[in-house]
């Protein structure tokens, strides 16, 4: 029948999904950054590391202004009560964490020094972006840290510096190698595909059982 083409599609469609991360550019599936505490805790901020060890997203709704700091304790980010997000333009890191590794060239108004120049990028209080401080930026090159690249192991501790009424506070994390197989697929994307196998598999026998049930003289799909 039509629904149960249309549900193994669906099966195999969230197959292709679950290998995505071990494929895309998106993030590195031998690592794994996250986010352990806010120090101190700030009312309405929440932080978490999409996609391994890709991007930050803060969402943040209190009732101070939240300034990220750059990589030169310049400020990059303002979070402002009502959900405004803006990027300083003067700031390096807008720039710098437009790519995963940096390769960007700043243009000259880039000065840490500089007064801020506000530009609003978002109204609902998120934002996400690259920051160089939550992952392994030796493209290509192992961390001295991972001594056996089977085992898992923490690369190290990091931390985004914040302020809000002239307080300042921290996001802080830990990035972790994950560990790869023997033969160097992923660990990680090894386990989040094989749970997909399986519940495809599972979700195929079901559609093939109800089709067995099926009164003498209905038609049925070919395969």
């Amino acid at each position: 029948m039509r629904s149960s083409r249309a549900v193994v599609g669906a099966a195999l469609a969230a197959l292709c999904v679950a290998a995505t991360p071990a494929l895309a550019h998106e993030g590195n599936a031998n690592y794994k950054s996250e986010v352990r505490a806010i120090a101190p805790a700030l009312q309405g901020l929440e932080a978490q590391v999409l996609n391994n060890d890709d991007r930050i997203l803060v969402t943040y709704d209190g009732d101070e202004t939240l300034v990220v700091e750059g990589y030169r304790d310049e400020p990059y980010l303002r979070f402002s009560p009502g959900g405004r997000v803006e990027v300083n333009r003067n700031s390096p890191a807008a720039y710098l964490n437009q790519d995963r590794y940096a390769k960007v060239a700043l243009p000259a108004q880039a000065d840490h020094e500089a007064p801020p120049s506000w530009e609003t990028v978002d109204d609902t209080g998120r934002y996400d972006w690259h920051d160089h401080r939550i992952h392994w930026m030796g493209e290509g090159t192992m961390p001295p840290q991972v001594e056996d690249e089977g085992k898992r192991t923490k690369v190290f501790d990091w931390d985004i510096p914040m302020a809000a009424a002239g307080q300042p506070l921290e996001v802080r994390g830990t990035l972790t190698w994950l560990g790869k197989e023997e033969g160097g697929f992923p660990l990680g994307a090894a386990l989040s595909f094989g749970g997909a196998l399986l519940a495809g598999a599972a979700l195929i026998v079901v559609v093939r059982r109800r089709r067995a049930r099926q009164p003498a003289g209905v038609a049925k799909e070919a395969w």
